[in-house]
């Protein structure tokens, strides 16, 4: 299978037998780039358990507003459609793979909530959209999950046994890796351009033309979790961070250490965000 044929069957996510009804309505909508706030808003309501999970993210370290937003309006009002929608996709479909990849979803949580501490060191005023790609970054590997399920587990074993990172087993198997499935994917959900090409290069942030401090600090905060031991990216070892991110974010051995301590900390209360049912 080439990759033109590969991307072909990706976008067609839709047509899984397996997935509930639910989640093929979620991803119809948020695939138009003509939803708006209300459409969005009226879909989450009729969902009390996803209104829930969503509310519970958003009032998680991941965004800094803890126990202040109580409504979906609130939530589309601070934070903006993009990013609801990113939080709608990463709290409906992570659970998918659990059987294939268990901890993805606390691995995924762990880095949106590095990534906000990383970019506060940076002095950036906090852009929502480093978080949802830091919580998207990963996506790539569901929707191989989702389309290919005895094959990608195939890839899971076959890096296991070998002692090969995930993205090695998956070229093998697919020719392509997770990080440009993810890329395909978020274009076919009308993502902003930006969330697409920091998920695509989140593994080689120097080949990020037009967002390269936002790239590398998904980079970034990807490894650090990992370090952490925080959730499971589908490695069983720590990928080493690409030179020209400490060099792209100026940062020294004391930053890193300040960083790792203030992680250590928002991780301590991200227990509720993990007991989503997912």
């Amino acid at each position: 299978m080439d990759a033109w044929e590969l991307r072909t069957k990706i976008e067609k996510i839709n047509d899984i037998p397996t997935i509930p009804p639910v989640l093929k309505n979620l991803l119809r909508l948020i695939e138009n780039p003509a939803t708006s706030f209300t459409e969005i808003g009226n879909f989450i309501l009729k969902d009390p358990a996803l209104t829930s999970k969503i509310l519970r993210v958003i009032n998680s370290p991941v965004y800094g507003f803890p126990g202040r937003i109580s409504t979906v309006s609130q939530a589309l009002i601070l934070i903006g459609l993009d990013t609801v929608k990113g939080l709608l996709i990463g709290v409906s479909v992570f659970e998918f793979i659990k059987e294939t990849m268990s901890g993805l979803w606390e691995h995924s949580i762990g880095c949106a909530i590095t990534a906000k501490i990383v970019s506060r060191k940076k002095s950036l005023d906090y852009l929502e959209e480093i978080s949802i790609a830091a919580l998207l970054h990963d996506i790539g590997k569901v929707v191989l999950g989702l389309k290919f399920p005895e094959k990608y587990r195939k890839a899971v074993a076959y890096a296991e046994k070998n002692e090969l990172f995930i993205s090695d087993a998956e070229k093998r198997y697919f020719s392509v890796d997770h990080a440009l499935v993810g890329a395909w994917i978020a274009q076919r959900w009308s993502f902003p351009r930006s969330l697409v090409e920091i998920i695509e290069y989140h593994h080689k942030p120097h080949l990020s033309r037009n967002l390269p401090v936002h790239t590398a600090i998904v980079h970034l905060s990807d490894i650090l979790i990992r370090a952490k031991g925080f959730g499971f990216a589908g490695d069983n070892f720590v990928p080493p961070i690409e030179p020209a991110v400490l060099e792209k974010l100026d940062f020294s051995e004391p930053d890193i250490r300040e960083i790792l301590d203030e992680m250590e900390e928002a991780l301590q209360y991200t227990e509720d965000i993990l007991l989503l049912d997912l």
